[in-house]
Parts: structure tokens; C-alpha cells; sequence
């Protein structure tokens, strides 16, 4: 089995044109996936609706060409759309904040150049679960008025405090008095598309996988609305509650839809500031996104970060210089790439070329999309960001995992998504910091001992995130055809992100033909040994008569 997929692998890596009937289908999935989700996301970070189909084909063409992932797919992500919409603000105008765009994707590059990309492995998951949580949870609860009907504030609009005087959960009783029926009921059938499209019996069914729930749901969104028209005016939904994109008159009338920087802000102090946030969380996410997708990929392959940080960073370059969103990479559209059999970085890029094309030909359709079709789209995309299994899963790792990971979610829900990571980063140091307290006797050494072929590698007695990058580039240097012994029988602490990396280790091993033995590894966190030492100590005193039976613990 091993050597199967070994030769796998080798026809992988022939060359890009060399698996086209796996990637050229995938690219099609993935474009009928990512079209309404680019219109999406440009809604809710308050930017030109354009701007979300720009970013998408430049995220496809540009970074798939540049990047070195075999199976992300980039584009705008709902992770920026708090940022997206509170730095146009802050700047005042659209042009400026492209200049931002472009600056934040020299900063990518530089990063890349300057091998940045370890930085995404000291964050700790706990903090980053939490944050694409609460972003699932911003966009469920900002798409619910505009799934009534009710578009009194912006698209967009993510902080707590709204512009109309009301905040994210008084609008929902607000937007009681506004519901448009049409619209309701629009979105209630997309919703019911979009589930029934996830069940297990519609995925046995070959034709669903080409035909996406996405996409069906605009149709008959589309459908519903013009029915509305001709047979139910009282139901219609008004243009105000469409899809809004520029149509243009020819080909020099589409040129006319991007949109140029305004480089005059270049000494402007706040367009620096608002870069290096872009920059940094996209960064983040992107680095993210690539771990979660290696993780799925079913051949194991490993992304080169800083190189990803390069091909981001060009990105973002070339989309902010004709006016599309900051890019990263998607973890929605990279997953719906993987599940439809995508095999190299083709697929990504061939749904690029697609997205170009409907943006020059079919204008005219997407403009009849309504914006609660919209809505129930980014009510699944939510979803997916906060499913009740994770809690549940945070929740099963203990506290030190859990809390941090509430924290960052309340703190994003009730301010930003800068504080709440700020909030939950300062939770889990905290807790590190206690666990070192505790434990002070113990100190972190990594050992790397080699007996001809066999590579002893001994965890120390506090293993944590912080250890994470180290851990994973040594694992990611052991040649195949080799014998591993992973000994953690002297370890007091192994945090689950180590944990979590050395199972992944487990699988790749198995096909590389690494001979791999792993001893007492288990998730042991925050053992509080000098707290049971001194109670061992202190019922050894009662016995001998030294304590009173009262004053022990």
C-alpha cells in the first residue's frame, strides 16, 4: 500500500498539465462554490461588491501560480471582514484603503523573504479556534436582518456598536418591524437547499458533486424573485435588496470596474497602520489555513510557509493595485477542492480563469441575486466556522484549552477581532505562565539522539505550543526508509497542539516507510506536581504525628 501511494506521489509531481482530468473538474466545483461566497464576502466587509469577484480571480491566478500549496485555493476570506470594513472607515475613502491592500502584501513578502512563516505555529490553537469562532458567530448574527429584508445598516457592518444607534443584538429585535415576506421566504429555501445539499444521500449522487449547493441556491433565488414579480407583486424584493454589480458596455467599460490605489496617501501614517493589520492577520490565517488543508491532504505533502507568504503577499499586491479585498488562503474552497478529487495547484488556478470569465460575460445574472440568497450563504459559511462539535471538543480538553478559547470569542463578539485575540493571547500566556509556577523544577530540553539509522527523539518534561515549530521541522526532516522512537515517557505536560502534530507525524510515516515507535505519549496537561508532592508530604507528616489531622491540605 505504501509503495502505491509512493508512485502516486511520483505522477504528482511530473508536472502541472500531467493530472488535468482530476484538477480541471475540482476547478469547476470549486468556482461554483466560490462565486456567490466572493459577492459574500465583499457584503459583509462593506466593500464594492467587485471587489470580492477581483480578489477571487487574482487569489486563483496570481497566488495559485506563486504558491507553492498543492491544494489551497486563495480568495477573500470572512476572517478580514471586520478589518476590511473598519479600515475603510478609519481612512474615509475606498482608493485609499487599496492603497493599504498593497502595502500589507509587501509586508507579506518581506515576511516570506525574512522565513516568517513559523510565526503562525506560537499562536495557540485554543486562541485561533476561538477566533475563526467568533467570526462565524459575527457573520450569523449580522446576515440575520438582511435575511428579513431589513437593509437599514450597511452590509457589513461587524462591530458591536451599529451606526443606526443600535448594537449587534438589539438590531434583532429592531429588525422586527421591517421584514420583508419575499425575502423571507427566499431565504428559507436557500436554507433548506444549502442543508439539504450537505446531507449524506445528495453527496452519493455524482451529478451533486459538480452542481453545488451554493449555486443552486442562487438560481432559485433568482427564480423565486422573478416569479415573485409576475405573479405575487405584494412579494417582490426591490432592487435595493439585490446584488449591485457595475455592468459594463464593452470591453473599455469593463476595464472602467477597477478601480486604481490613491498613491497621493502614501505618507498618510493610518494607511501604514491599517496594512500592517491586514498583513498580519492575513498572514495568520493564511498560515492557518495551510496547516488545516496539509492536514487533509490524503498524500500528506507539506506546504512551504514562507514561500506561501511570498505568493500571498503578490496577491495581494496585484489585487489591491486594481481594487479587489485582501487575500488569504480559504479553508472553505481548499476543503471543496480535496473532497472533488483536486490533485495539484491547477484546479485552483483553473477556477481562477472561471471566475474572470462570468465576471465579463454574465453581469447582467448576478445581479439578480438576492441579497438574502446572500445571507443563507453566509449563514452556512458561519456555521462552518462555529459548529457545535468544537465547543464541545474545546470543552473535552480541559480548561486550560476551553477558557482561552470562550475568552477570544466573547472578546471578538463584544469589541473587535483584534482585542478578542488580544484577550484570549493574554489567557493562555497566563495559564503558561501559572503552569510554569507550579512546576518549578522542571525545565524544557529537546534531545536528538541517532544510532545508525534510528533517530531517539525524547520529548522534554513541559511540552507546549511554544515548542510547536521546533517539534514540526524536525519531525518534517526525517527522511523515509528510517526507524523513529518518539519517547514521552518523562514528560509531565504535552499540550494538544504537540500532541496533535506528533498523530499527524503517525500517518505521514506510514507513507514515507518510517518505522515509527512512540512511548507514553498522551494528552497529560497541567499536572500540578509540587501541589501533589506537598500533599504527599504533608499526610507523610500526619502519619508520623507532626500535623494535626486538621491542618493537612
Amino acid at each position: 500500500m505504501v509503495k502505491n501511494q509512493n508512485e502516486q506521489l511520483d505522477a504528482l509531481s511530473k508536472g502541472f498539465f500531467s493530472n488535468l482530468k482530476y484538477d480541471i473538474p475540482a476547478g469547476i466545483v470549486v468556482f461554483l462554490v466560490a462565486t456567490p461566497l466572493c459577492l459574500g464576502i465583499a457584503l459583509a466587509s462593506g466593500a464594492p461588491l467587485f471587489s470580492g469577484i477581483i480578489a477571487g480571480f487574482v487569489g486563483g491566478i496570481v497566488v495559485g501560480l506563486a504558491s507553492g500549496s498543492n491544494l489551497g485555493v486563495s480568495g477573500p476570506a470572512a476572517g478580514l471582514a471586520v478589518i476590511v470594513l473598519n479600515a475603510i472607515a478609519t481612512l474615509g475613502s475606498w482608493e485609499i484603503f487599496l492603497l493599504a491592500v498593497v502595502l500589507a502584501g509587501v509586508i507579506q513578502m518581506v515576511l516570506g523573504f525574512l522565513r516568517a512563516g513559523i510565526i503562525g505555529y506560537y499562536f495557540p490553537s485554543s486562541v485561533i479556534k476561538g477566533m475563526l469562532s467568533g467570526i462565524g458567530l459575527i457573520i450569523i448574527l449580522k446576515q440575520i436582518p438582511h435575511a428579513f429584508g431589513y437593509d437599514a445598516v450597511p452590509e457589513g457592518v461587524t462591530g458591536f456598536n451599529q451606526p443606526d444607534s443600535e448594537n449587534t443584538f438589539s438590531e434583532l429585535a429592531n429588525m422586527l418591524n421591517y421584514i420583508q415576506p419575499g425575502a423571507v421566504i427566499v431565504t428559507l429555501i436557500s436554507l433548506t437547499i444549502l442543508i439539504l445539499w450537505e446531507r449524506p444521500f445528495m453527496k452519493r449522487v455524482k451529478l451533486f458533486h459538480w452542481i453545488q449547493g451554493p449555486l443552486v441556491a442562487v438560481t432559485a433565488g433568482i427564480l423565486l424573485n422573478l416569479a415573485f414579480q409576475v405573479f405575487a407583486p405584494h412579494l417582490a424584493i426591490g432592487s435595493s435588496h439585490l446584488v449591485q454589480i457595475p455592468v459594463a458596455e464593452g470591453f473599455e467599460g469593463f476595464l472602467g470596474l477597477f478601480t486604481l490605489p490613491d498613491f497621493s496617501q502614501i505618507t498618510n501614517v493610518a494607511v501604514y497602520t491599517s496594512a500592517f493589520t491586514i498583513a498580519i492577520v492575513a498572514s495568520l490565517e493564511t498560515l492557518l489555513c495551510v496547516e488545516a488543508t496539509d492536514k487533509l491532504d490524503p498524500f500528506r505533502r507539506i506546504t512551504p510557509a514562507s514561500r506561501e507568504l511570498k505568493a500571498q503577499g503578490l496577491g495581494n499586491i496585484v489585487s489591491g493595485f486594481i481594487g479587489g479585498l485582501p487575500i488569504t488562503q480559504v479553508i472553505v474552497r481548499s476543503s471543496a477542492n480535496i473532497q472533488s478529487g483536486g490533485k495539484t495547484k491547477a484546479a485552483g488556478i483553473f477556477h481562477g480563469f472561471l471566475l474572470l470569465i462570468a465576471a465579463v460575460i454574465i453581469p447582467n445574472v448576478l445581479n439578480l441575486i438576492p441579497l438574502a440568497t446572500l445571507a443563507a450563504i453566509l449563514f452556512v459559511v458561519g456555521y462552518k466556522l462555529t459548529k457545535p462539535s468544537l465547543y464541545k471538543q474545546m470543552y473535552n480538553l480541559g480548561k486550560y484549552q476551553f477558557i482561552p478559547f470562550i475568552v477570544t470569542i466573547i472578546g471578538i463578539l463584544m469589541t473587535d477581532l483584534l482585542m478578542g485575540i488580544g484577550l484570549g493571547m493574554a489567557v493562555a500566556g497566563f495559564f503558561i505562565l501559572l503552569n510554569n509556577l507550579r512546576n518549578p523544577y522542571f525545565f524544557t530540553e529537546e534531545t536528538h539522539d541517532e544510532h545508525g539509522d534510528t533517530f531517539l527523539i525524547r520529548l522534554s518534561e513541559d511540552v507546549s505550543f511554544l515548542n510547536r515549530a521546533s517539534i514540526m521541522k524536525t519531525l518534517d526532516e526525517i527522511p523515509p526508509n528510517t526507524r523513529v522512537v518518539i519517547d514521552a515517557t518523562k514528560s509531565v505536560n504535552i499540550d494538544y497542539d504537540v500532541y496533535e502534530i506528533i498523530k499527524d507525524f503517525e500517518e505521514k510515516a506510514t507513507l514515507n516507510n518510517i518505522d515509527l515507535t512512540i512511548q507514553g505519549l498522551a494528552l497529560r496537561q497541567r499536572n500540578d506536581s509540587v501541589k501533589k508532592a506537598q500533599r504527599v508530604i504533608n499526610e507523610k507528616k500526619q502519619k508520623l504525628g507532626s500535623l494535626e489531622p486538621e491542618q493537612v491540605n
